[in-house]
């Protein structure tokens, strides 16, 4: 009866090995992978973050402008200066998308001032190569 039970430990310190082993292996293989992705070359005459951050920054305050207008009588003042916003930021988000650079527009806020609404974001743009953060600002006219 002895003999069996010592048996019985034997195989399991023999599994335990085995899957420890296993994990072992498999680590080496993400890690190897992750080092692999790591020697793709870089494209120094790619410049889409720089391309888009600058469109970006170009259209942000006319396109506010314009879907504010496009929006008349719909709402409150507030509420028009934040969906055109809103639209504006959807519509970037999808036209990085298409140029295979991620557009991300953070902490929108809009505020009125008498006749002046001002939107004010923070814009993270990104692809492979590069990371960009600017900061978008639109004074629109709201009279």
């Amino acid at each position: 009866m002895m003999r069996r039970e010592r048996s019985n430990d034997e195989a399991q310190m023999l599994l335990a090995t085995g899957v420890v082993l296993i994990l072992a292996l498999l680590s080496m293989a993400i890690y190897s992978v992750k080092v692999v992705g790591m020697g793709e070359p870089y494209n120094a005459s790619d410049d889409a973050v720089l391309q888009t951050a600058e469109e970006t920054s170009e259209v942000w305050q006319t396109s506010i402008q314009h879907r504010f207008d496009d929006l008349n009588g719909i709402g409150t003042v507030e509420e028009r200066c934040l969906d055109a916003a809103n639209s504006v930021k959807a519509d970037l988000m999808r036209h990085g998308e298409h140029r295979g650079v991620e557009i991300i527009l953070v902490d929108l806020n809009a505020t009125i001032d008498s006749d002046i609404c001002t939107v004010v974001a923070e814009a993270g743009i990104a692809d492979r190569n590069g990371r960009l953060l600017i900061d978008l600002h639109a004074e629109i006219d709201v009279s």
